[in-house]
């Protein structure tokens, strides 16, 4: 078994002669792999900024920091960095990281000028129309008397439009529009369409749009949705790229053209070397890691953070918390640690249709153990098509809940309120002053049982795996 060495017992000349001559030292090694103080340190202050409740003096932190370590190397051993899962993750971990930092700006601008190619093309040689509408809706099952009174509303409307001078068109126009129009999306914006061109618009409205000239309202046409008025603000033919250039840049931006292109220049790059993508996306994170000590340490972090709670979750939590004769053996022999000042309720809350639901629940439960009684009576009073009773089933505390306050703890001033279809309501069970197992206090138990258990752990690691802590390197955090 390897011996735990710190830094007052270790050989001191080996740790200052590993602490001169760089601007990084190494603070400790674990298991034979050396952790440098930047590492150290950032894990250190990282979890001792402001807002840290129990804040740790660097002493104080590096038994901790030991421990951390030592379960990463217990994942390591028993292969769980190896796992397909694990590997998975980190692996998608790195891309997250990798990504961001890859611009394909050809790829980019292939995209933009494919975007531009094919917008152009649903205008072809056509121009490209701004117009505005006023719509009084016709549904298709409309009478002949709904479509002529519609006929008379567009009609009435187009006269007010039509004696407006020209100058003022525009504007009278979209004032009407959000009145009149029932287009209502469009209607909050002065009944604006916006830019369209060929195959946009259903073709009678198309067909009369564009019959107009820019400044110009047409009559009322009547389309498949009911009748119109047009206002063609602007008409001209479809701009050249460069004009478009920076809001199609924009537009791809938002659909997420960056990652589209990183994906695209390392997946150009394993087919170019024959590799698997991930072996690409590794070689750019370890040179991003090797340039930027910030990532290199979130990297170190996330690695460990990932492998330390797979151990963890194996060997100690899962363990734990299917272990129920370890747990009611560890309840037994530290019950005083889970004394209750007050007496609880532990039983089941009947709701029923009517009092005699009520007598007849109580009689089924004391036929059977307290973890049977609502299924018992559930099973024993409801059918598929009726359903008679309800359960609530708990340990309550005063306080928990109004029924049992009142019913069984006679707190006059809290209301047992009736639930729809169950108004009457009643309570079974029995008041206890401590906990009978350890499953009338499981949560607390449980959480003790596992810290017990993940202290035995760290013990059997520390006599399992050789470290050396140096102790000159620790008195130098934050002070170089």
């Amino acid at each position: 078994m390897k011996k735990l060495f710190f830094a007052a017992l270790a050989i001191m000349s080996c740790g200052t002669m590993i602490g001169q001559g760089t601007s990084d030292p190494v603070i400790m090694r674990i298991n034979g792999k050396n952790i440098l103080r930047s590492e150290f340190e950032y894990s250190y202050n990282k979890n001792n900024s402001d807002g840290v409740l129990e804040k740790k003096t660097v002493e104080e932190y590096v038994p901790l920091y030991v421990d951390f370590k030592l379960k990463v190397a217990e994942a390591e051993r028993v292969g769980i960095d190896t796992l397909t899962s694990i590997r998975t993750e980190l692996n998608g971990y790195k891309e997250q990281m990798v990504l961001p930092t890859i611009v394909d700006s050809a790829y980019i601008e292939r995209e933009a000028k494919h975007t531009y190619d094919m917008t152009a093309a649903r205008f072809g040689t056509d121009d490209v129309l701004t117009a505005s509408h006023i719509l009084v809706l016709l549904r298709q099952d409309a009478t002949p008397e709904d479509d002529a009174k519609a006929k008379a509303r567009i009609d009435s409307i187009y006269n007010v439009l039509r004696a407006v001078p020209v100058d003022q068109l525009e504007n009278r126009f979209a004032d009407v529009a959000k009145e009149c129009s029932d287009d209502k999306g469009s209607a909050m914006r002065g009944g604006a369409l916006g830019q369209f061109g060929k195959g946009m618009m259903i073709p009678d409205f198309e067909t009369a749009a564009y019959a107009l000239k820019a400044g110009e309202m047409s009559a009322p046409i009547k389309s498949t949705v009911g009748y119109h008025i047009i206002y063609m603000k602007d008409r001209h033919p479809f701009e050249p790229y460069e004009y478009h250039h920076a809001a199609i840049l924009q537009f791809l931006e938002h659909r997420g053209i960056k990652q589209m292109s990183a994906n695209a220049y390392i997946d150009s790059i394993a087919k170019l070397r024959g590799v698997e993508r991930t072996v690409v996306v590794d070689s750019v994170y370890k040179d991003l890691a090797a340039k930027d000590p910030d990532l290199r340490n979130l990297s170190q972090e996330y690695y460990d953070g990932t492998l330390m709670y797979e151990i963890s979750k194996s060997q100690v939590w899962d363990k734990a918390q299917n272990d129920t004769y370890g747990l009611e053996q560890y309840f037994k022999q530290n019950a005083k640690n889970y004394k209750w000042d007050k007496p609880r309720f532990s039983g089941i809350i009947i709701r029923g249709k009517d009092e005699s639901v009520i007598s007849k629940a109580k009689k089924l439960a004391k036929k059977v153990e307290e973890p049977d009684w609502a299924k018992t009576i559930v099973d024993g009073l409801n059918t598929d098509s009726v359903k008679v009773v309800r359960i609530e089933r708990g340990l309550f505390k005063q306080g928990d809940n109004a029924t049992i306050d009142r019913l069984v703890f006679g707190d006059k001033s809290k209301n047992v309120k009736s639930v729809k279809d169950y108004p009457a309501t009643g309570v079974y069970g029995k008041k206890i002053k401590k906990p009978r197992s350890y499953k009338d206090v499981k949560g607390s138990v449980t959480t003790d049982y596992q810290n017990e258990k993940e202290r035995e752990w760290v013990e059997e690691l520390r006599g399992k795996y050789e470290v050396v802590v140096y102790d000159e390197v620790v008195k130098t955090v934050n002070k170089h």
